[in-house]
């Protein structure tokens, strides 16, 4: 008789307050667990991706953000960082196959999110509720996938 075992899959969740250092504790978090799960493989990627989104989410939103790391199974892993600003940016907003242009040389900004479409297996952004006064839920979703053989599916 032959056993099967199921995919290793786990989720963390964190609620990340407004503040500067939230980045920090993100990629800390994100180190934890990977080394916990044995996904050394991913770690430095993920960091930095993790990184990325959770430093817009700051930058750009006035609020707290949320951080879920998910493993999916087959060596693969789902990043995705929640925040209050209903705009999807690029390379989130693109369709798949299409590349951003890299940022111009002497621009203080805007090469953060280029990292995810190098280095990401897929990505993609949801935006959430309708941003009316009462929706609380409202923002959006940006996430990404690294290891495994992932199907590409943006947006």
């Amino acid at each position: 008789m032959v056993t099967v075992s199921p995919p290793v899959t786990w989720v963390y969740a964190l609620r990340l307050p407004h503040d500067p250092r939230a980045a920090r504790v993100a990629r800390m978090t994100v180190r934890a667990a990977l080394h916990g799960h044995g996904m050394p493989e991913v770690l430095d990627v993920v960091e930095l991706l993790t990184s990325e989104l959770v430093t817009n989410a700051y930058r750009h939103t006035h609020g707290p953000a949320s951080l879920r790391l998910t493993a999916l199974g087959d060596g693969r892993l789902r990043v995705g960082v929640w925040d209050s600003n209903p705009h999807i940016p690029a390379p989130f907003d693109k369709r798949p196959g299409e590349r951003l242009p890299p940022a111009p040389l002497d621009a203080d900004n805007g090469r953060g999110l280029h990292l995810i479409q190098a280095y990401a297996t897929s990505w993609g952004g949801w935006p959430i509720g309708d941003g009316g006064l009462m929706d609380r839920g409202a923002g959006k979703l940006l996430w990404f996938e690294v290891g495994g053989r992932c199907v590409t599916a943006h947006r």
